[in-house]
């Protein structure tokens, strides 16, 4: 019997959550929530830029949908700037007695430190719904939980799991995130909301603390660093203008200390142009995610992503919403409550292979 699926978005993300369940046979799409009045009443398919119809209508009433009575709801809206909204539906959801798989809040990957606070409304919510809430993607998600968890799994001795992020985000068609959010485009002395003190801890803190708990230890303290350069000259992106002298390029890490010493690394080396930063650790291909496992032996693992269309943030999309779609018939069966990839079977492609 299929597993019967809502979905909740159609933008960068949700659009490829659209494709993927169509693509899973055991998976039916029986409704769409968008929020934009205009494309209430149009076919799911064509809103995912499918060149057919699926027989979904779209609503942004979210008690139809909740009426729909579906298995499960994969919400893919932006929560970046709209936490306690997301927060919101999230709740209303998972109360009505519906699992949830999301692309965010990403702190609820593994919430540690104030975020276990900001974490109760939803896990209360899937508790007293009798269901479950999963949030993953490709960062924080596969990139930097099951991925570097398995090469840990060959490791006779750790000394140190780093796990990066390598992309230019020249393609990536989002200003709010490039420009609001990560101050691609903003004057050198302009600190945006992603590099306020605190920001990246409560946004990939949690990647620090599962790396920590799927390997039995804990994290005393995350230390933040990062580096921004400018544009040698301007030019153009997908979602703007990059001025001469405003940020080009971006580097942070949170380090995670267990007795003082840097053991668990989150980094992010961030491009909106390759002439950018040098001597700055470089992807393989046009963009990758890195796991390297420092100790006995040592290891390194890049995860190049690249597109059908040949482009490298095409693909992070669609792993980001694939992630979250393969996992939906392992969330339905979960126990209760907000729950990880530690608590989650082995998620795979079932099905994907062309009968």
């Amino acid at each position: 019997m299929s597993i019967r699926v809502a979905a909740w978005s159609t933008g960068n993300v949700g659009k490829n959550a659209i494709i993927g369940i169509d693509a899973r046979p055991d998976l039916e799409l029986v409704g769409l929530w968008v929020s934009n009045p205009d494309k209430v009443g149009k076919d799911a398919g064509p809103l995912a830029g499918l060149d057919r119809d699926l027989g979904v209508l779209a609503t942004n009433d979210v008690e139809e949908i909740i009426a729909l009575k579906p298995d499960c709801v994969v919400h893919a809206a932006m929560s970046d700037d709209r936490l306690f909204e997301a927060m919101g539906d999230l709740e209303r959801l998972l109360r009505a007695g519906i699992n949830v798989v999301s692309a965010g809040p990403v702190f609820l990957q593994y919430p540690s430190g104030d975020a276990v606070g900001m974490a109760e409304g939803v896990t209360q919510a899937a508790l007293d719904g009798g269901v479950s809430l999963y949030i993953n993607g490709i960062d924080p998600g596969f990139a930097n939980d099951l991925l570097p968890l398995g090469v840990t799994s060959i490791s006779e001795r750790i000394e140190e799991v780093r796990c990066m992020e390598l992309l230019n985000y020249n393609t990536y068609n989002q200003r709010m995130i490039v420009f609001d959010v990560m101050g691609f485009g903003k004057p050198m002395d302009n600190i945006p909301m992603l590099l306020q003190p605190g920001v990246l801890t409560m946004a990939w803190g949690s990647v620090v603390h599962q790396i920590a708990a799927g390997l039995g230890t804990e994290v005393d303290e995350i230390e933040e660093f990062y580096e921004r350069l400018p544009a040698t000259e301007t030019f153009e992106i997908d979602s703007g203008t990059i001025e001469e002298g405003t940020v080009a390029g971006l580097r942070f890490e949170l380090r995670g200390k267990i007795n003082g010493k840097t053991r668990i690394v989150l980094e992010h080396v961030t491009r909106v142009h390759d002439d950018i930063a040098p001597d700055w650790p470089q992807p393989a291909g046009l963009g990758c995610y890195r796991v390297v496992v420092t100790g006995e032996p040592n290891y390194t693992v890049d995860l190049q992503l690249l597109g059908t269309d040949g482009d490298h943030n095409t693909a992070g999309l669609k792993a980001t919403a694939m992630r979250i779609v393969n996992s939906i018939p392992a969330v339905v069966e979960a126990k209760p409550g907000l729950v990880s990839s530690i608590d989650l079977p082995l998620v795979t492609g079932k099905g994907l292979i062309p009968a």
